[in-house]
């Protein structure tokens, strides 16, 4: 599934303070805006970590399972967070 095609898409953020956030979103780039405020809208606890920057993200077939994946990252610990992330992006090192 790709960018275009995907109808819900789960998302990672890293914050100015380093700090994650996750989301759900139909459309990242927008979405990506809006947390750092270029357009209106954003998340009240992205408002004051800005900027923020995309560091993962993941297509999901409906809202439903968009949302329930969200909830499933959220209770992730920090490192399970930056395991994900370094799966996605991969190791640079290597």
């Amino acid at each position: 599934m790709t960018e275009d095609t995907a109808a819900w898409w789960v998302y990672l953020l890293q914050c100015n303070d380093q700090s994650l956030y996750v989301g759900i979103t139909t459309d990242l780039q927008r979405r990506l805006q809006e947390h750092n405020g270029a357009t209106p809208g954003g998340a009240r606890y992205t408002r004051s970590r800005r900027p923020v920057r995309l560091v993962w993200s993941e297509p999901s077939d409906s809202r439903s399972a968009a949302a329930q994946r969200e909830a499933a990252i959220r209770k992730l610990s920090r490192i399970q967070k930056e395991q994900l992330i370094q799966a996605f992006v991969g190791d640079p090192s290597q």
